[in-house]
């Protein structure tokens, strides 16, 4: 029989999760480097600094019962990309760049791939790419778009 062991890369990223899960905001940050990034490409926007635990508050007071549910790890080198779903009940303002989205009650489960470049023991770069398409779906927001496209 073979024990399966977890690489230090992806158990950062395990840990990078748990912060998020628990909304332990200052833990998050503190697990990237100094100069690290974290890009949010439903939105288009990279934050820095003390601004990288931002999604997590934006996210976790939308969705209080946010659950990110990790599919699969894959590594290379210093690389690990992450296939999961974002789960959650949106049970509070959603904050977007292009306005907030009001409570809907509805229950959304995202698709999501999450890139992630780990230096020294710490995160880099972590690059998340949820589908917003599946998300406004599910959250019922894409029903109002027949008002707005032009035939």
């Amino acid at each position: 029989m073979s024990v399966e062991t977890i690489s230090k890369n992806e158990q950062l990223v395990r840990n990078v999760y748990q912060a998020a899960e628990e909304q332990r905001i200052q833990d998050f940050v503190d697990l990237f480097t100094e100069d690290g990034v974290f890009f949010d490409a439903s939105v288009g926007k990279e934050y820095r600094g003390a601004e990288i635990g931002r999604t997590v508050e934006i996210y976790a007071k939308a969705f209080p019962d946010m659950h990110r549910e990790l599919y699969k790890f894959y590594e290379s080198g210093d690389d690990v990309m992450v296939e999961l779903s974002l789960n959650g009940t949106h049970k509070g303002p959603l904050m977007l760049a292009f306005g907030t989205i009001p409570a809907t009650g509805k229950k959304m489960s995202a698709p999501c791939g999450d890139f992630f470049h780990i230096e020294n023991g710490k995160i880099k770069i972590f690059h998340c790419y949820p589908s917003g398409t599946v998300l406004l779906e599910q959250l019922g927001v894409l029903e109002n778009l027949s008002a707005v496209i032009q035939k």
